[in-house]
């Protein structure tokens, strides 16, 4: 069983490995080990223990993505069976519908998908391709990010591409910090289903919004695609990569950051402000009356 020295140790070695902002780990190390020597972790242990470390490691670099955290459900600690936590999400995407809660038929003709993760392109095409045929007729569509807690980049790309006319679109680039390299991302090609690039969008946020759900929010309204709607989001804008260091205990390291060819920036701590900003349970009703005001319904 390894000490909370051990456990603590391993989560800062991945920290200045990984963390996107090099510059940063010294004084993040230095911050949590002055706390190791002096005790505070002792007598801690399980979810206790990621919580207090989650919050010092924040008072130190204010990375919402920057964490440890506890999980039930055993983690393998091979070195053979590492994927940053690919696997794990993949499979809860599987458990949750790609992510996708609820698809509906508003009045006035307006659709509503509800999303609550955001899926890895490959697998998650087919769900997001039959969402998206189920509102292809819709005269104006709301997206429901008030409870997305995140996903995948290629996935944020994905749901963005279906709002604009081609794939001519350049939505943003991630820096990765192990390579050095800056991936583009642009809008996809081919989809599954129809594109939605002429009819009013809606987007609504809550504090909750997060990550992945985010990048939706963001992209779409920096492009002049969507209305965002809403409270303004939680303030998560780097990819990250999930390392375990116990069966139960992982560290979670942002190892890279996006820029928005628009903007030029990201969301990172100051969240997605909304174009309409009202409390986030009165966001639908909000949303729709002034869809049905545009189309006049």
């Amino acid at each position: 069983m390894p000490t909370n020295e051990q456990i603590i140790g391993q989560a800062l070695d991945r920290i200045d490995a990984g963390y996107v902002f090099p510059e940063m780990t010294i004084e993040i190390g230095a911050a949590i080990r002055r706390r190791l020597a002096a005790g505070q972790y002792d007598e801690l242990a399980g979810p206790v223990l990621c919580q207090l470390v989650t919050k010092h490691l924040q008072e130190v670099c204010p990375d919402k993505h920057l964490r440890m955290l506890w999980v039930d459900e055993p983690q393998s600690l091979d070195p053979a069976d590492a994927d940053d936590g690919r696997n794990a999400f993949l499979a809860l995407l599987r458990a949750e519908n790609q992510g996708i809660r609820r698809v509906e038929h508003l009045d006035g003709n307006v659709g509503l998908i509800d999303i609550r993760r955001i899926a890895y392109a490959d697998e998650g095409a087919s769900a997001i391709g039959a969402a998206m045929q189920l509102v292809a007729h819709s005269s104006a569509l709301i997206l429901d990010l008030r409870a997305c807690r995140g996903g995948a980049p290629e996935g944020a790309a994905m749901w963005c591409s279906y709002f604009f006319p081609d794939d001519q679109v350049h939505l943003n680039d991630i820096y990765e910090r192990s390579t050095g390299a800056t991936r583009q991302f642009w809008t996809t090609a081919h989809l599954p289903a129809p594109r939605y690039a002429d009819r009013p969008v809606y987007v609504l946020t809550s504090p909750i919004t997060f990550s992945g759900g985010e990048d939706v929010a963001y992209t779409l309204q920096a492009h002049g695609r969507a209305v965002l709607v809403g409270e303004t989001t939680r303030g998560g804008a780097h990819p990250t990569a999930r390392h375990a260091v116990t069966e139960h205990i992982l560290v979670t390291v942002p190892t890279a950051r996006t820029i928005n060819t628009v903007t030029g920036t990201n969301w990172e701590g100051v969240g997605v402000i909304p174009d309409l900003s009202v409390p986030a349970d009165q966001a639908l009703d909000a949303a729709l009356k002034a869809a049905l005001g545009r189309l006049g319904a």
